[in-house]
């Protein structure tokens, strides 16, 4: 029987057992999916060969590439990996991410969304960039610790940016049940009926910021259809590598 399973630090919030639990049960595929937690990255080569693939979640999307064999283009180009195939005692990585977003968003967008305004700057908003800039879209950043011309502090979000970046989307795990009555920390003010607002969170359904969005006008998306869309990627990977 073949096992693959998610690799995170904390994992009791997450959708991907159940998922590939129920999915392979359906399709009556003999194959297992565990949650595997570790503690720090370099735990990684205790338990890589019990697996014939995985996926990668917070905060190990980056922080993992220095311990593959190989990384797909696509990956080295986004600057993540959240998939990973053991082959031939190799490790091979991919980012499934991008192809998830860019399928879950696409029906969504307008030419109103010209600019985003992404939160959090780890390896899902690395993703989520490839992705809108791959669509001719502008993206700046928000950050804790602003670095680079194009991130800003949440404390420097003001009316005239929310007002121009039509489309905004949460990368950080702020919302994230247990804790529901979160959200990042900056003025919504300036968002209205022509912007789309994006939470990559999944449990809660409803995060408070797609609530307050919604309550200002705005559409909203969750992260659930591209955490379904990101999985099946990566399971085709895995079949057609393993």
């Amino acid at each position: 029987m073949k096992r693959f399973g998610l690799i995170g630090k904390s994992l009791g919030h997450s959708f991907s057992k159940a998922f590939f639990t129920k999915y392979f049960a359906n399709e009556g595929i003999e194959a297992t999916y565990d949650n595997v937690e570790l503690m720090d990255i370099n735990e990684l080569n205790e338990v890589k060969s019990a697996y014939k693939g995985f996926n990668v979640t917070i905060p190990y999307k980056e922080s993992i590439m220095p311990l593959l064999d190989e990384i797909s283009e696509e990956a080295k180009n986004i600057g993540a990996v959240n998939t990973v195939v053991v082959k031939d005692d190799k490790c091979i990585g991919y980012n499934t991410d991008a192809y998830g977003f860019h399928q879950s968003i696409k029906p969504f967008l307008t030419n109103k969304h010209e600019r985003a305004l992404i939160l959090g700057t780890g390896g899902a908003s690395k993703a989520i960039a490839y992705v809108l800039e791959g669509l001719g879209v502008d993206v700046i950043y928000l950050s804790r610790n602003p670095k680079g011309s194009n991130e800003f502090s949440y404390a420097e979000v003001n009316e005239n940016m929310l007002s121009a970046c039509k489309l905004i989307v949460n990368c950080t795990p702020v919302g994230t049940f247990p804790d529901v009555d979160k959200m990042p920390s900056f003025e919504l003010a300036g968002i209205g009926s022509e912007h789309l607002v994006v939470d990559l969170i999944y449990n809660p359904e409803k995060t408070k910021l797609l609530s307050e969005a919604e309550k200002l006008g705005a559409a909203i998306l969750n992260g659930e259809s591209m955490l379904r869309m990101q999985a099946l990627r990566s399971y085709e990977i895995w079949n057609q590598d393993v």
